[in-house]
C-alpha cells in the first residue's frame, strides 16, 4: 500500500516505529508509544464534573526508565513532514525535553531546542534518526552535567514492580532539578528514607543558616 493511502496508525507501524528500532532504541524499554503525561483539566458542566481531552504524545524516547530525551509526533502522509512539530515543540517545553521529531511517512523534522545544533530544525531520512547515545550526547552538554552530576542523575529511580504507579512529569523535572543542583550547594537537607514497602520515613532536617540560599538538597536512600 502506498504511504498516501495509510491512515496515522498505519504510518507509524510501516514507517515510524522500524526507523527509530534501527537507530537503536530499543523497543520494550526505550520507546514508549501514546504516552499520556497529564489526566485533563477537570470541567464543571452544571452539576457534573468531567475531564478533558489528555495530552498524550504519540512517541516518548527515553534513555533510561527515568530520563525521557525525545517528543515524536506522527501524521498520516496527507500532512506535511512538519505537520505534527507544534504540538511536539509544546509538548517538549512541558516535559523538559530538548528533542522534537514529526513524521508522515517520508522521513522526520528534527527540532533541537538545546541550541547546540546548526540549523535547528532539519529533514532527516528514515536512516538517519540519531541514536540514543547521540542524544545522551547533547542532552548531557546542554545541561552541562559533570562525571558525578551524571552518575546521580542516571541513578534509577525506584520502580513500582506491578508498573502501575511512576512519577508525575513534574516530579521527575524536580527531582532532577534538586539533583542537578548538587552536594556543594548550601541549602537546607531533607533526608527521605524508603521503606522496602515503598512508604516515605522523613528524617530530622538540617536548616541551612546561609538566608540566600534558595534550593533545596535531597537524599534518596532505599532500605
Amino acid at each position: 500500500m502506498h504511504e498516501k493511502q495509510m491512515n496515522e496508525t498505519e504510518i507509524c507501524q510501516s514507517f515510524i516505529t522500524p526507523a527509530i528500532e534501527r537507530a537503536g532504541w530499543d523497543k520494550l524499554t526505550q520507546i514508549r508509544r501514546e504516552y499520556s503525561f497529564t489526566d485533563g483539566q477537570v470541567l464543571v458542566r452544571a452539576l457534573v464534573a468531567v475531564r478533558g481531552k489528555q495530552k498524550r504524545a504519540d512517541y516518548l524516547l527515553f534513555f533510561e526508565s527515568n530520563l525521557p530525551l525525545a517528543v515524536a509526533e506522527a501524521k498520516d502522509n496527507k500532512h506535511s513532514v512538519g505537520g505534527g512539530m507544534q504540538q511536539g515543540i509544546d509538548y517538549a517545553e512541558t516535559l523538559d525535553m530538548p528533542f522534537v521529531f514529526s513524521a508522515n511517512g517520508d522521513g522526520f523534522l528534527f527540532h533541537d531546542r538545546t541550541g547546540l545544533s546548526t540549523p535547528v530544525e532539519r529533514f532527516l531520512k528514515f536512516d538517519e534518526v540519531p541514536s540514543p547515545e547521540d542524544l545522551w550526547s547533547r542532552y548531557r552538554a546542554w545541561k552541562g552535567f559533570s562525571d558525578e552530576a551524571e552518575r546521580v542523575i542516571r541513578h534509577p529511580y525506584y520502580e513500582d514492580p506491578t508498573g502501575i504507579k511512576e512519577p508525575r512529569y513534574y516530579q521527575r523535572i524536580a527531582v532532577q532539578s534538586l539533583l542537578r543542583a548538587g552536594p556543594s550547594s548550601h541549602c537546607s537537607q531533607s533526608r527521605l528514607n524508603l521503606r522496602s514497602g515503598g512508604s516515605p520515613v522523613r528524617r530530622p532536617r538540617r536548616i541551612c543558616r546561609n538566608s540566600t540560599c534558595r534550593l533545596s538538597r535531597s537524599k534518596l536512600a532505599v532500605s
